[in-house]
């Protein structure tokens, strides 16, 4: 029977949870200080999908500050494990983040991802997201 998808927005706390993260989630292993500083910080966000202990799913965004409006929401990453792919596990731990940055009342969550990533352009169509095409900085 596969295990129920858990969604877990990450705090401070929580640093022996992400340093426990095995490898094939993220590009690289964690490394606790990057870990401790990400958590501590308030700018930073994360927000783990879990199947069981293993965690399965993530995204993570940035608080972008402004001198003259509110804050925004930068979106990082999102990644999922190969083997938990077209499960939408990916647009959980998206609509999480973009629920969050509504909760915290910023002005807008927003991404930029490479003209050939289709697994992405889907998650982000599917979420009717507002495209710019043709914006490109490389």
């Amino acid at each position: 029977m596969e295990n129920e998808i858990t969604i877990r927005w990450l705090g401070p706390e929580d640093l022996d949870l992400l340093v426990a993260v095995p490898e094939g989630l993220f590009d690289h292993l964690v490394d606790p200080k990057q870990a401790e500083t990400f958590l501590k910080c308030n700018l930073h966000e994360i927000i783990i999908a879990f199947s069981g202990d293993l965690a399965v799913g993530y995204a993570s965004g940035t608080i972008l500050l402004h001198p003259d409006k509110k804050p925004s929401l930068f979106i990082n990453e999102v990644g999922v494990r190969d083997e938990f792919l077209r499960r939408r596990i990916g647009k959980q731990v998206t609509q999480a983040l973009v629920d969050l940055d509504r909760e915290l009342a910023l002005d807008g969550a927003w991404l930029g991802t490479e003209i050939g990533n289709a697994p992405a352009l889907a998650l982000y169509r599917s979420m009717q997201a507002d495209e710019v095409p043709g914006v490109y900085f490389g």
